[in-house]
């Protein structure tokens, strides 16, 4: 995985708490909803990320 892309899914993780927590103590359950979704998305990127990188060390292997 890129540092660039796990910048940007840590700072999307970070957004969605940030919205969540906003929400929750805002009583806006929209915001809070749309936190946690973020924070979801950056979790299945992140997820991605590590499938690919997988991907790319047995390839790297089995070609040494």
């Amino acid at each position: 995985m890129g540092f660039g892309d796990k910048v940007e899914n840590k700072a999307e993780d970070l957004g969605g708490k940030a919205k969540e927590a906003t929400g929750k103590a805002t009583g806006d359950d929209s915001l809070k909803n749309e936190g946690k979704a973020d924070q979801t998305s950056a979790s299945v990127k992140n997820a991605g990320e590590h499938v690919k990188d997988a991907a790319k060390d047995l390839k790297d292997g089995l070609t040494k």
